[in-house]
């Protein structure tokens, strides 16, 4: 995930893995996937399926017609390729996996995603939002500017960063349990069921809590 194109790519493939979606409601699903996460221009969505379905990770055809005189939509498909492609894609938990170009997208798909990659993932996140916390802590710390406004900017950097370390704190806990969980089931399939569904109960509310 090397830089914005790609980050669109990923999500593309993402949804198309869930079914095959004509332009609009693609559009849609992804202005929710990413326009609460940062500014998405829909003139950057038809280049990108050009260049997907160009390398063969899409196919892209007429929906069937209904008789109308309407002109038919465009319905988008993965292909073997593509979701060869994504599975690559998702499996990365590199640096650039958890910085803020790209974590959202990829937590966003989390649900395709082995929980062994989502704790690198969310552990690189955490380590480096660590970071982040440091830096905030120390400019605050030193003294720095005195008017109200530039301090309260950075208090307001500093809860929100906090906030996120706690946030991803919590999600590893609930992915490491979700992971031991996972090893006790393999051991006792019969009790699979109670188990995962604890799980996943736990962490959905860690992230309707975070939201």
């Amino acid at each position: 995930m090397r830089n914005r194109s790609t980050v669109l790519e990923l999500a593309i493939l993402g949804l198309l893995h869930s079914a095959p979606m004509h332009g609009y409601e693609l559009r849609k699903r992804l202005n929710e996937m990413l326009g609460l996460m940062r500014p998405f221009s829909y003139g950057s969505l038809y280049p990108c399926l050009k260049t997907l379905a160009d390398r063969g990770a899409i196919t892209a055809s007429d929906a069937t017609d209904d008789g109308s005189a309407r002109r038919a939509k465009i319905v988008y498909r993965l292909t073997p390729a593509g979701t060869a492609e994504l599975e690559q894609l998702l499996g990365e938990a590199g640096p650039a996996s958890w910085e803020d170009e790209n974590f959202d997208v990829r937590f966003a798909l989390f649900a395709q995603t082995d929980v062994e990659t989502r704790l690198r993932v969310l552990e690189g996140r955490r380590a480096r939002m660590a970071e982040r916390l440091d830096l905030v802590l120390g400019a605050i710390n030193r003294g720095g500017p005195t008017d109200t406004y530039t301090q309260e900017l950075q208090r307001h950097t500093l809860e929100q960063v906090q906030r996120e370390v706690r946030w991803l704190e919590d999600l590893i806990e609930v992915e490491r349990g979700s992971r031991r969980t996972a090893r006790k089931e393999t051991r006792a399939p019969q009790r699979a069921g109670l188990a995962g569904a604890g799980a996943s109960t736990t962490l959905t509310a860690r992230i309707k809590e975070h939201a």
